[in-house]
């Protein structure tokens, strides 16, 4: 292998310093400063602290509410992941065999991807209004009195339905991608193989797709957890103690609303250690059923 010479020794370290700055920037020290945090108890106004060692952890770990919040991020996290893939593997499928209109019928689906996550917010808060929501009034019809916004399950339903929704073109777009990456000689002499479509896909289509969901799995993860922030700001309305909320919101809830610094602090570090964990398994389990060609 032909190795990349430079000139001088600290040519690579200025090429790296930039993103080297950025990761310590807003990564690195905003985590210290949280680990640091959560040993203490902080004056909101900033006038002093005491060290108080593990009573954050403690507290919040005797928490029903933290719990709760805990219960629902999980539950949110796979229902949004699983519908997302599925759904977005499924329009992929169609529109890779798609002739006529394929531009057409593609980009309808991409748009949706431009949409930020608080507006997507806005529209499922729209779509499920109580008054106005036309959901709302479907669901009535069927002799389902859903409140979103005020019912805990009705919030949590229309929460999961927009954030699919907001997530489905991503989805799509690798998909797509990678099932036009597989060989045209690999489809034609599966289906001389097999002549039923379903079989084919699951045993020669699915297993060639693995690399790209697993990735997509990652990606899915994370947006349930993290990137819905604003999606979940928007649907509690401002309430969120009478509405479910992940374990992101609740740390900035009781941080910048309920002043507790040190509380909020020490949900961060407890967050970051599931994190670090769920990425451990995802990696060294998961990634062994995926074969890369």
């Amino acid at each position: 292998m032909k190795r990349v010479q430079f000139q001088s020794r600290w040519v690579p370290y200025v090429l790296l310093l930039p993103q080297l700055t950025i990761v310590c920037l807003f990564f690195l020290w905003p985590a210290g400063e949280a680990i640091r945090s959560s040993f203490y108890l902080e004056d909101p106004f900033g006038f002093g602290s005491t060290f108080v060692g593990l009573d954050n952890f403690k507290t919040i770990l005797s928490d029903p509410e933290y719990f709760k919040a805990a219960a629902f991020t999980a539950v949110f996290t796979f229902l949004v992941a699983f519908f997302a893939l599925s759904l977005s593997l499924l329009l992929a499928v169609k529109a890779d065999k798609v002739v006529k209109g394929a531009t057409v019928y593609k980009t309808l689906i991409i748009w949706v991807y431009a949409v930020a996550p608080p507006v997507t917010g806005l529209i499922g808060a729209m779509l499920f209004d109580v008054n106005i929501g036309p959901f709302t009034h479907l669901a009535h019809d069927f002799g389902w009195d859903m409140r979103v916004g005020v019912n805990y399950y009705d919030t949590a339903f229309a929460m999961v339905v927009a954030a699919v929704w907001n997530q489905i073109p991503i989805n799509f777009i690798y998909f797509l991608s990678g099932l036009q990456s597989i060989p045209k000689a690999v489809q034609e002499a599966a289906s001389i193989d097999c002549r039923s479509s379903f079989k084919r896909f699951w045993t020669v289509t699915f297993p060639l797709l693995a690399p790209t969901g697993f990735f997509m799995l990652v990606i899915n993860i994370t947006y349930a957890m993290f990137d819905t922030f604003g999606l979940v700001d928007v649907m509690t309305k401002n309430e969120p103690a009478n509405n479910p909320v992940t374990l992101v919101y609740k740390v900035y809830a009781d941080g910048f609303r309920g002043n507790d610094l040190g509380g909020s602090s020490a949900q961060s570090v407890v967050l970051m250690i599931v994190v670090f964990a769920l990425t451990i398994v995802q990696f060294r389990f998961v990634e062994r059923r995926v074969h890369y060609n």
